[in-house]
């Protein structure tokens, strides 16, 4: 009969810490490896935003990814450094030192004890510089004034409509970035894999750092995809204090402080939709769009309901992007017999990273599969453009396509990608009320195009600024071009006692 005593319970406690220090120290090590290897440096907000979100939606290829990259690595690691530490062999090494004999292995609970904390130590160090968690704990440290010296709150600036409203037709395209066109194009890439894409550009009007088709930056808190609609509709990134990230997911508001571009179109008659592939409660986006003047959100639940696709259909995020582009035609052909503006936002998902989902209309052109998904989509925007374009409602509709944020396929970027390139986000602006008035070389990033989108209508915005943005149409400079790029994040990634007050509403 095995007794259970002070000694028993002693030691079950050593080897449970043991296990405990060891496994956290290596999953910690692999999981921010495979994170950065996977997704590149987009910071730690992003991380624990992802975190706090819903996993049932995520699209499975990651979570195996997870399985393969990092949880199998640390699981075996573990086992080996417990056996190590743990294992109790006849033979002992002793060491002797004049009169005195050490035993070195096999190793005393103690000591045990101390080295798998070391481990544990020595491995999270740097785990957690790798994914940015040292430079984010000193931005929440570090108060700035900067939001509350520089917003531009709506409710305060005369916002004109046209007699004639325009419907607005939005597309953000998740992670497209210039960089997949040519270097001879001023892309990155040793091929152009988005030449409709480009040629939708050149043709219309395109904001450009350069003197050709080029794009935006993404700064903090904008650089994943709720960051990115969050801030190219309301001109703030998206911050959420990592004292309240959890509960903040549990509250029945999110930034109910924030007067977005819904919140204005609803308030100025337009009819609203958004429409995304997989889940459109994943990272609080139904929730963020429903709650400040969206009428209707479309997903993969209610592509199901519509009998786009079959009721246990699920692939990628959701569904691939050939049946989004099938259900928005339907829906906006409904939108355009309703005697009011509509405004009509969807959201791509076949060129997320790892690699991109190959659909059906996917060819074969390029050596990889990612620049094959990319190719795909551009003809397929392309395609659904030039539908939009024979419709009758098109007179009176301004369509905009953006990426969201810069590809997270960090390997695709590292193998293809020259170091040292400035990556930028795409943007096309179509059959615009407004004219530019320089629309190359310019500094901007997607808190910008919160003004420029309501200017793109035919809006008039008094001083021609937005939140934190600027009407690119305008010749107001922006924050990138009067601060620069690089001082605007760091301003940004800094607590705001603002934010939180003012937009969060909380104390």
């Amino acid at each position: 009969m095995y007794c259970i005593n002070k000694k028993n319970i002693l030691c079950a406690i050593a080897i449970t810490s043991i296990c405990l220090l060891c496994a956290a120290g290596l999953f910690g090590y692999f999981s921010a490896q495979w994170y950065i290897s996977t997704y590149g440096n987009v910071g730690f907000d992003a991380v624990l935003y992802s975190w706090f979100a819903s996993f049932d939606s995520v699209e499975s290829g990651l979570i195996f990814s997870y399985i393969k990259g990092a949880a199998i690595p640390a699981l075996t690691c573990t086992a080996a450094a417990c056996t190590a530490l743990l294992v109790k062999p006849q033979k002992r090494i002793i060491l002797h030192l004049r009169k005195y004999r050490y035993t070195i292995f096999p190793f005393s609970k103690p000591m045990a004890i101390f080295l798998s904390a070391l481990i544990c130590c020595v491995l999270l160090h740097p785990a957690a510089n790798t994914i940015g968690i040292f430079s984010y704990v000193e931005t929440t440290v570090t108060e700035t004034t900067f939001l509350q010296d520089n917003y531009v709150d709506p409710n305060k600036v005369k916002i004109t409509f046209p007699k004639q409203k325009q419907n607005l037709i939005y597309i953000y395209l998740e992670s497209m970035e210039t960089t997949f066109l040519s270097t001879d194009l001023g892309g990155g890439n040793s091929v152009n894999t988005i030449p409709e894409l480009y040629k939708l550009a050149s043709e219309n009007i395109n904001f450009s750092q350069n003197d050709g088709v080029g794009g935006f930056s993404s700064l903090y808190g904008c650089n994943w995809t709720i960051g990115a609609m969050v801030s190219s509709t309301s001109g703030v990134p998206l911050k959420i204090p990592l004292k309240l990230t959890e509960n903040y997911y549990t509250k029945s508001t999110f930034l109910p402080g924030l007067t977005t571009l819904s919140d204005i179109l609803h308030s100025n008659g337009y009819y609203q939709a958004l429409m995304v592939g997989s889940n459109a409660s994943y990272a609080n986006r139904r929730q963020y769009y429903q709650q400040h003047g969206t009428d209707i959100v479309y997903d993969l639940y209610t592509a199901r309901e519509d009998n786009i696709v079959p009721e246990d259909y699920f692939v990628w995020w959701g569904m691939e992007d050939e049946k989004l582009y099938d259900y928005a035609k339907q829906e906006l052909t409904k939108m355009a017999e309703k005697q009011q503006p509509f405004a009509f936002t969807m959201l791509t998902a076949d060129t997320h990273s790892i690699g991109g989902y190959v659909c059906q209309q996917c060819c074969n052109d390029y050596s990889e599969q990612y620049e094959n998904v990319l190719a795909c989509s551009s003809r397929q925007v392309y395609e659904f453009v030039l539908w939009i374009q024979q419709q009758d409602f098109y007179k009176n509709t301004t369509i905009i396509i953006s990426g969201d944020h810069p590809t997270m396929d960090a390997e695709f970027i590292n193998r293809n990608i020259a170091e040292g390139y400035t990556r930028k986000v795409y943007n096309c602006f179509i059959n615009t009320i407004a004219t530019a008035q320089n629309t190359k070389n310019r500094e901007f990033c997607s808190l910008d195009m919160f003004p420029t989108t309501l200017a793109a209508i035919g809006c008039t915005i008094e001083g021609d600024r937005l939140g934190l943005g600027t009407n690119l149409f305008s010749s107001t400079p922006t924050l990138c071009e009067e601060i620069g790029i690089e001082n605007l994040d760091q301003e940004l990634s800094n607590d705001s006692e603002y934010y939180t007050r003012v937009f969060l509403q909380l104390s």
